[in-house]
């Protein structure tokens, strides 16, 4: 099944991803057959709660999950090559100057006890052979093209020197330092104020524009996936449930779930007094996700199939925009059906 609504080929294609962590309560399935693909220059956005898959699913992509954890089954396919199937070194080969990540917790990623010049300019050294100096000239201009002021001054500076949204910038620097063809942002305006989240996703938006590069942005948050993302794949108990374009997704949902996330946010109409619909319950645990759909126990749409079968994620009637939805009544949501 695929789920590409671009004429393009994709340059990241991800199929059947699962991923599974043993506990002492058992095996946590925290990524569930999950399938999406990422075209150039687009932006798709992996939305969902926290604990539904969406950090997990980006840390398998580039190879960073650690023992215990293992990934079970799947593909991921990049530059003609399953990652999955390929060896260490040639993971690592790939991660930085094809896939790059933004982790969404700066300060703990960046070496504190090093200059971020000398922390940019290790990728040089390391991948192009550069000298020390060649390095940090190439350090100053990267955090000049994140628009870090007075770049040459601050490329000696350590991370505790920055604030939150300014060591962002140097992480998105070290990710864009190789030239990659994915950029994968998890979560990258968590803790930041709201004008530095803007301020930040617009930048991710201009570098995307500049160099045409993928971008998969992990988020929980609405308001960032209706402004930046052309596409959008919603993730439930490790699961995608809804992916199709963001405009038509937000608009008119699918799934009982998006429908639900859309509810629970306000709008912000002036001189409507607004009652919000919070979805009822909780997630459930992933070492206990329930028979057929997960989320029936929490769905105002239920009927007995949902109990039993798991739907899949399958092609939805909306005229020639080519969306999926995993839901037995996925025409009767968003028409009061429930």
């Amino acid at each position: 099944m695929t789920t590409t609504t671009a004429a393009a080929d994709p340059v990241l294609s991800v199929r059947d991803l699962t991923v599974e962590f043993p506990t002492g309560d058992g095996v946590v399935s925290a990524v569930n057959g999950v399938d999406f693909d990422l075209t150039a220059g687009e932006t798709l956005a992996i939305l969902g709660e926290s604990g539904s898959g969406k950090s997990v699913t980006a840390q398998a992509v580039m190879g960073l999950i650690e023992r215990p954890g293992r990934v079970v089954a799947g593909s991921v396919h990049f530059g003609g090559v399953d990652l999955l199937a390929a060896s260490g070194e040639d993971r690592r080969r790939v991660r930085g100057s094809g896939l790059a990540m933004v982790f969404q917790d700066p300060l703990s990623a960046l070496n504190p006890v090093w200059s971020v010049g000398f922390q940019i300019g290790e990728l040089f050294r390391v991948h192009r052979g550069l000298s020390r100096r060649d390095a940090r000239t190439r350090a100053v201009e990267l955090l000049d093209r994140v628009r870090i002021p007075a770049a040459a001054q601050r490329v000696g500076e350590y991370p505790h020197q920055f604030s939150g949204g300014m060591r962002q910038r140097v992480m998105i620097a070290m990710a864009l330092a190789l030239d990659p063809k994915v950029l994968i942002a998890d979560e990258p305006t968590t803790a930041l104020d709201v004008t530095v989240q803007a301020q930040i996703l617009e930048l991710l938006d201009d570098l995307r524009t500049e160099t045409g590069m993928g971008l998969l942005l992990i988020t929980h948050d609405l308001g960032v996936v209706a402004e930046t993302a052309d596409r959008v794949a919603v993730m439930y108990a490790g699961r995608v449930v809804e992916t199709g374009p963001t405009d038509a997704v937000l608009s008119a949902p699918a799934h009982p779930y998006t429908e639900g996330l859309l509810a629970s946010v306000p709008r912000g109409q002036s001189g409507r007094e607004e009652r919000l619909r919070p979805i009822t319950g909780a997630p459930p645990s992933l070492a206990r996700i329930p028979p057929g759909c997960p989320f029936h126990p929490r769905c105002p749409y239920v009927i007995d199939r949902c109990r039993t079968e798991r739907p899949p994620l399958e092609v939805v009637a909306s005229g020639t925009i080519e969306r999926y939805a995993a839901c037995w009544r996925s025409e009767e949501v968003g028409r009061g059906g429930g």
